[in-house]
């Protein structure tokens, strides 16, 4: 048995979302110009994009005992792609240079910086590592907001965030407050 325990997703997709990191930021750059970084900018996120999710996936349900053992727990992502918040911002600005990024640099630091050692998913899934890197992560989700001709501004407040959809499907009594399906 495998757990992956992922870094924190990003890129394109059909299910997307637009309430995690990257994506918010990308959002935010196409939508309105403007990425608003609520922190100093200086917490740690890993990232890691959907595609290589997949290719990770594979791996841990086709991993054999002799590669960790029969039960494993493994953070599952890359040493490069430990980023500081306001790294990414920069990044975007790079490829979407008429973004304004705007850093509060008069916030209380913010306590959710991680950053994570995948030393042991590179040992053991080394035909399975990421290889989307962060700027082809950023231009698939440019392109592909601009494919599906996205301009929301108010996109914090759509089905695109994830706790939208859970209050919606609770409020439609699909869901029940352990978060589990209703028939």
């Amino acid at each position: 048995m495998t757990c992956l325990r992922f870094a924190t997703a990003c890129g394109m997709s059909d299910r997307l979302r637009l309430d995690l990191v990257l994506n918010d930021f990308v959002a935010g750059a196409i939508s309105s110009g403007v990425i608003n970084i609520m922190s100093d900018g200086s917490p740690w996120r890993p990232l890691i994009n959907v595609r290589d999710m997949g290719r990770a996936i594979i791996w841990g349900i086709e991993r054999k005992p002799s590669s960790g053992g029969n039960y494993l727990v493994i953070n599952t992502g890359s040493n490069q792609w430990n980023y500081q918040v306001r790294d990414l911002a920069y990044a975007i600005n790079k490829i979407l240079p008429e973004t304004n990024v705007s850093i509060n640099k008069d916030a209380q630091p913010d306590k959710r910086s991680y950053k994570v050692s995948f030393d042991k998913f590179e040992k053991l899934a080394a035909s399975h590592i990421p290889v989307y890197n962060l700027e082809q992560s950023i231009r698939n989700l440019v392109d592909g907001l601009h494919s599906i001709d996205f301009k929301d501004t108010n996109y914090r407040q759509s089905s695109l965030i994830r706790l939208h959809v859970i209050n919606e499907l609770l409020s439609r009594n699909l869901l029940n407050q352990n978060l589990e399906l209703l028939k």
